[in-house]
């Protein structure tokens, strides 16, 4: 995968996120599991290797510095729906000091997950192989994040437990969803709503922050 890191390295820039070379091996680590298992564990419809780079790490570090991640937040994330790890693994790497819980029902994925973690030495990754609804954590969480996971509405019903008082929503979406905007639930609103410049995607993306209003 070492002939992919130019293009990481150019993304990361157009992102202004500053990469360590080991950040750099650790992603690139990543995309070559993500790949290999790819084919027995159906992590991800796309089969092409520079395809997944583009379509699901670099679209996973454009919101690296909008979901609360700056590198001296240390507050707890979950990323609901994880699937393969994303967007929680390229956040983890990014952020090594800031505790990420990744949660699927599938086990075949909360395997692989794990296998990520222990492989590249994740330490702040915490893997959880269950439904959203029955996860009960020890300690609730400041922001769920979900790529594509479910609706917004379905989002905030199935994961709210999951947050801390004063806590967030990040739901990264393609194009804007106008029709779930206008049906989430009563005393939820729109913190942020960001127009997302993926490198490399000419389709729509967005990150839409949502809270309860005090």
């Amino acid at each position: 995968m070492e002939h992919f890191r130019p293009r990481l390295q150019q993304a990361a820039e157009q992102l202004d996120l500053n990469l360590s070379r080991e950040q750099q091996d650790r992603l690139l680590a990543y995309l070559d599991l993500f790949a290999r298992w790819n084919a027995a564990y159906n992590l991800s419809a796309v089969r092409d290797p520079a395809e997944m780079l583009e379509r699901h790490i670099i679209d996973s570090l454009s919101v690296v510095n909008l979901c609360g991640t700056s590198a001296d937040d240390l507050s707890p994330l979950i990323d609901v729906g994880s699937g393969g790890g994303l967007p929680g693994i390229p956040l983890a790497i990014v952020h090594p000091q800031r505790p990420i819980s990744l949660l699927d029902s599938n086990g075949k994925k909360s395997r692989f997950q794990f296998q990520v973690a222990s492989q590249l030495k994740l330490a702040n990754i915490n893997v959880v192989n269950q439904r959203v609804e029955a996860y009960q954590p020890e300690q609730r969480y400041t922001g769920v994040v979900s790529r594509a996971f479910a609706s917004l509405q379905d989002m905030v019903a199935g994961s709210e437990h999951l947050l801390v008082p004063g806590g967030r929503f990040y739901a990264m979406k393609g194009k804007l969803p106008e029709d779930e905007l206008s049906a989430l639930p009563k005393g939820i609103k729109v913190d942020e709503l960001h127009t997302l410049r993926v490198p490399g995607c000419d389709a729509e993306r967005h990150l839409i922050v949502l809270s309860r209003a005090e």
